[in-house]
């Protein structure tokens, strides 16, 4: 795929993505949550997990409403994340996407609530119930998801962001603050914090179509390989990027002790391995079987890699 195709494809996504996520996430939230949950996830991000389904959606030619609706409760989920992530009883963070963090911008209770609002919102999104009329929160893409689609969306993420995945993940993040961990355990943590939502993105938009058993675990394979690269490109980037570049700030995890890849293996084996993934994931897509279909998750894989923020 051209580069150039990829940009209007990419561009066209976002516009719809953020349109979608401005539709569901209200404003009219007593109390001014709303504001908050808002501030949290709208304009800003790479919104790499939405393309991700957006993607694996269109490489199975899949249900393309159903897709929007995984893409914008993947983003929820994690943006519920990192507003959670950065509090002071985590990692205590001042800085996300370029602006101050949704608990210095609205205080620690009401970022804690908007967390957790957008997590449940997430949910909802995924099962929009036959009567639903609230012309101001649906997107233009508003299509009957069937209710198995639904069930099977909901039980992707769940497990994606729970005890087994992103939760447990970031459990193990801050038990290791201070140790020394192997690779074998890094890369446990690493595949529960952030491989598991990422892999979750692709087999939620290859879920939106006709997925036979060769592609689906191919594209599972993809999905865990990329999950990795993003954390060990992200490892890498926080000792080689400045915080206004990064839209948050860099070197904490040196700051705070916590085991990296670039800590483990050294910066230039960190780049290696990265590139390594990077291969991986492309003989993945290899074997799915979807050909050219597939292009787009494969650019992707490569802009993983290749990100300098």
């Amino acid at each position: 795929m051209k580069a150039t195709d990829f940009d209007a494809w990419a561009q066209q996504q976002l516009v719809d993505v953020e349109r979608a996520l401005d539709a569901w996430v209200p404003a009219d939230v007593p109390a001014g949550l709303g504001e908050a949950m808002r501030y949290g996830v709208l304009d800003g991000g790479k919104r790499l997990r939405p393309l991700l389904v957006l993607a694996a959606c269109q490489a199975v030619n899949g249900l393309g409403a159903a897709a929007m609706r995984a893409a914008v409760a993947v983003e929820l989920i994690h943006a519920y994340s990192l507003v959670h992530d950065d509090m002071p009883c985590m990692d205590n963070d001042v800085l996300r996407r370029g602006k101050p963090t949704v608990h210095v911008k609205f205080g620690q209770a009401q970022a804690m609530l908007a967390g957790d609002a957008m997590q449940a919102l997430a949910f909802e999104v995924l099962t929009p119930m036959a009567n639903e009329r609230d012309a101001a929160r649906q997107p233009p893409q508003q299509a009957e998801v069937p209710a198995a689609l639904q069930a099977r969306l909901c039980a992707l993420l769940a497990r994606a962001a729970g005890h087994a995945g992103m939760a447990g993940g970031q459990a193990i993040d801050l038990a290791s603050i201070g140790q020394a961990l192997d690779e074998a355990a890094l890369r446990d943590m690493h595949r529960r914090k952030t491989g598991a939502l990422l892999q979750a993105s692709v087999q939620m938009g290859a879920a939106c179509g006709d997925c036979g058993a060769v592609a689906w675990q191919a594209l599972a394979g993809y999905g865990a390989t990329i999950g990795l690269a993003f954390q060990v490109v992200d490892d890498i980037l926080d000792v080689t990027q400045a915080s206004e570049t990064l839209g948050k700030t860099a070197g904490r995890d040196q700051h705070h002790n916590k085991p990296t890849y670039v800590s483990l293996l050294g910066l230039a084996a960190a780049r290696d391995h990265a590139e390594a993934l990077r291969q991986q994931a492309h003989a993945a897509l290899a074997r799915s079987g979807l050909g050219d279909a597939a292009s787009v998750l494969a650019v992707l894989a490569d802009k993983v890699v290749e990100r300098e923020s």
